[in-house]
Formats: C-alpha cells, structure tokens, sequence
C-alpha cells in the first residue's frame, strides 16, 4: 500500500513539473549577485549558480528546457564569455531540462546516480547527461577557486550534491534545502527523510562562517536560516516517529494536526498533508526492511 502511495505521489509531482514547465516561455529571469564571483538566476524551477570570470561561466542547475532561452539572455548580461561547465545537485527536471541545451557546448558534472537516471529515462537526449561523474566527492578549479562537490548520501535523492565554492563563500545545497517551506523528498529515487536531515545537520556542522546559502527553492539564505529548516525537520520527524510507535496510522497523525506551528510552511507545492505523507512513507519503509 505505501509503495502504491509512493507511486501515486510521484505521479503527481512529475505531472507538476510537466505544468510549471508548460508555462515557461515569457518567464523572467531574475539576476540577483550573492558574493565574489557567484550569481543566483531565479526562473521558474530550481535556483541556478553561476560563477562569472576569467576562466568563463559556470552555472549549476539548468531549470527547464522552455527556460534555456531566457536563461542564455541572462548569462550574455552577466558576461560574453563563453560556458564552460554545467553542474547538477541531482536529476529532476526542474534542474536539468535545460541540460540538453547547455550540454551541447559545456562539460557537465554530476554525481553518478544523475547519470544513471536520466538516462534510464527513454527520452533523454545524450547532451543532457553528465559526462564526467563522481561518488563521494570531486573537485573543479575555476575562476580562480576550488568548487567542491560533496555527496553526503541519500537524502533528496540518492545522488544529490552540495556545490561549495570555497573562495567566494558560497554553498548550493540544491533541493537538500527548500528554504521556508517543506521540502519534497523522492522516496523513489532513493531518498530518505532521516538521510536528509542528516545531510543538513552535516552542513550546518561544517558552515562556513558568514557563508550564503542558495537553496534548491526560495529565497538566498543565511545560516539562521538553515538552523529554522533544521529545527522544523528534527520536530517532524520525531513527531511523526513517535506517532507511527504509538501505532498510529497516517490518517490519524493528520487528524492531529502536529504541524500547526509549521502552518506557513506548507504554502508552497508540498502542503502538511503531503509532507506528513512523505515522513511516514520514509519512516515506515525503513521500519519494514
């Protein structure tokens, strides 16, 4: 039943992105400089990094297909240099449609779970997929700083990576983080609720001091800011473990209402009902292994 919960789930979130993505053409794009060499470009989808300088553009996370246009427009604002490398937090499609775009002239990164994904998927073009992978961890140098690609381990998804850009003191913690709102974990893709808040107390415990934040949705963020995300998960989660000892089914915990206090949370595309949906999928999958 909770696998058929699961899959009814996915369904609906894929057929959200088939719609946001729809509606693409005419969306603006918004160019806001985080610090040293590091742009945030916000669409539609997920928050895109680019690094601006010597070397040329690097950008991390491509939103949709629909978008790459208005995105190419964006980065010839920012500088006539050539891209030269395209970097993945992971393989939805509100992060990597615009793969097959930008993948015909630059080098794209990605942890191998990407790879592995999008091309498990019949109609993904060969320039979308990521030509250079890693499992743990790999490095760039660019733009005179070390870019470092971190998997921590499955927590959105089972390939999901964290882009540090040392120098200019930047983290892009991709859809590890919805900054203000509760996050969609992919149970289908290999995440796990406990793995994602494991991830971001990893984060948090190895922040860089004055460090910005660029999550996969909302807002650029601040530590403050992870710590909120971090307390909302950690309650939760235990709320919702304790409810599932106390053999209470999911129709139950709802009835209660544990998130009140989260109430604001649930604005965006994952409400408390399906947020509380993902907790007890994850908590309970991994009881019954």
């Amino acid at each position: 039943m909770i696998k058929n919960l699961t899959k009814k789930f996915l369904g609906w979130i894929m057929g959200w992105i088939a719609a946001v993505a729809s509606l693409g053409q005419g969306v603006p794009i918004q160019i806001q400089h985080v610090a040293g060499s590091i742009h945030i470009l916000e669409g539609r989808g997920g928050n895109i990094a680019v690094s601006v300088g010597e070397d040329g553009l690097l950008i991390v996370d491509t939103q949709f297909a629909e978008l790459a246009p208005q995105i190419e427009q964006a980065l010839d604002s920012l500088d006539k240099g050539s891209l030269q490398y395209v970097l993945n937090t992971h393989w939805h499609g509100d992060h990597t449609g615009g793969n097959a775009h930008f993948g015909a002239k630059a080098t794209v990164i990605a942890h191998e779970k990407v790879r592995q994904r999008l091309s498990e998927k019949s109609n993904t073009p060969d320039k979308a997929l990521p030509v250079i992978t890693f499992r743990e961890s790999s490095s760039l140098f660019f733009n005179g700083e070390e870019i470092r690609m971190l998997h921590l381990g499955p927590g959105h998804t089972d390939g999901d990576a964290i882009i540090w850009f040392t120098q200019s003191n930047v983290i892009h913690m991709g859809d590890q983080f919805f900054n203000g709102r509760f996050p969609y974990i992919d149970l289908e893709s290999g995440g796990q609720a406990e793995g994602y808040l494991k991830n971001v107390q990893a984060v948090l415990n190895h922040l860089p001091e004055e460090a910005k934040i660029v999550p996969g949705h909302g807002k650029l963020a601040t530590r403050s800011d992870l710590e909120s995300f971090e307390t909302m998960m950690t309650e939760s989660l235990n709320t919702v473990r304790q409810s599932i000892s106390l053999n209470k089914s999911l129709d139950q915990i709802k009835a209660s209402k544990p998130m009140e206090d989260y109430k604001a949370w649930g604005t965006g595309f994952i409400n408390t009902s399906r947020w509380l949906e993902i907790l007890y999928n994850s908590l309970t999958s991994i009881t019954n292994r």
